[in-house]
């Protein structure tokens, strides 16, 4: 099984925390992260700042990034315009969100999901433009806070609409944290027999305690990334019931990717726990109670 993890701390992990971390404390976790072994990141989202203030400074934090962590760098965003602003900043690599329920995407974005969808290849226009690439994320993949159950095929359709041709992945994301393993398998595998040329990311929550095991699940479906984020930090502001993400110290230490070593899932803790100290957010990262349990016989045992 051969998987890479993408840490989403600096955008869905900071949207609904009650303070702001600091842009160079941003710098530097991006580089702490990619220095670990993390293999992308997000480092913050195109959203309006007035509605999400915790990312306001995103370009500021891509403008201290050097080109090769740019490269590795994602940068949320949902119309043509926010590519523009962004690709101006330097930004290379591009989530392009959209819901696949249309009251989800109208909280969410201010337009119904085919108007995304039409604004898509726009988009990826102006990031080609630039030399950029695109991810096409489908938010409420599994469920939406105001309409209940998505069908697969609503996702599937949005997937293999020739709008959306261009983008290198796509990004099934479970934004409630309501999917179960069998059910992400499912749609995982589904979108992979579509469209088999596609990168596949997995983008989950643990609001039901299933973070780990939808993770392992979408691999064995075919994604080859999945997102996490510190300390099981984040959840969407324009869906009621999406809690935190599944927590990076978790996906690391249950999936076991190239780079994890017992020291460097030990410095990821450490990471966790300064920064949901330094945001006074609890740390909801599991493994973090194991690896501080004192039981100095297993490996992964973080001391210090």
């Amino acid at each position: 099984m051969t998987v890479q993890i993408r840490d989403v701390t600096l955008r869905d992990g900071l949207q609904l925390v009650g303070r702001p971390l600091p842009t160079e404390r941003k710098v530097r976790l991006v580089r702490e992260l990619l220095a670990l072994g993390v293999e992308h990141v997000e480092v913050g989202s195109m959203a309006r700042p007035d509605l999400v203030p915790t990312l306001a400074d995103t370009l500021d934090v891509v403008a201290e990034l050097s080109d090769d962590e740019r490269d590795r760098a994602w940068v949320w965003v949902a119309t043509p315009r926010h590519v523009e602003r962004a690709a101006a900043a330097g930004v290379r690599r591009f989530q392009y969100c959209l819901s696949a329920s249309d009251a989800h995407n109208r909280a969410n974005v201010g337009r119904d999901t085919e108007a995304s969808v039409a604004a898509f290849p726009d988009a990826l226009a102006a990031a080609q433009a630039v030399g950029g690439t695109v991810q096409l994320c489908i938010a409420t993949a599994f469920t939406c806070p105001f309409d209940g159950e998505v069908p697969l095929e609503r996702v599937l359709s949005i997937v293999d609409d020739p709008r959306t041709e261009g983008a290198v992945d796509v990004v099934i994301a479970d934004t409630l944290g309501q999917a179960h393993p069998g059910e992400v398998r499912r749609r995982i595998a589904e979108t992979a027999r579509l469209r088999p040329g596609l990168g596949l990311v997995f983008h989950g929550h643990d609001t039901w305690g299933n973070g780990v095991a939808n993770a392992l699940a979408a691999v064995e479906g075919g994604a080859t990334v999945v997102d996490g984020a510190l300390g099981g930090l984040g959840g969407c502001p324009f869906a009621p019931g999406a809690s935190g993400n599944t927590a990076t110290e978790d996906l690391v230490f249950g999936l076991r990717p190239s780079w994890a070593t017992p020291d460097a899932f030990g410095e990821l803790v450490r990471l966790g726990e300064e920064v949901t100290t330094t945001l006074a957010e609890p740390d909801r990262a599991r493994s973090q109670a194991g690896a501080r349990s004192g039981a100095h016989a297993f490996g992964w045992v973080v001391d210090g």
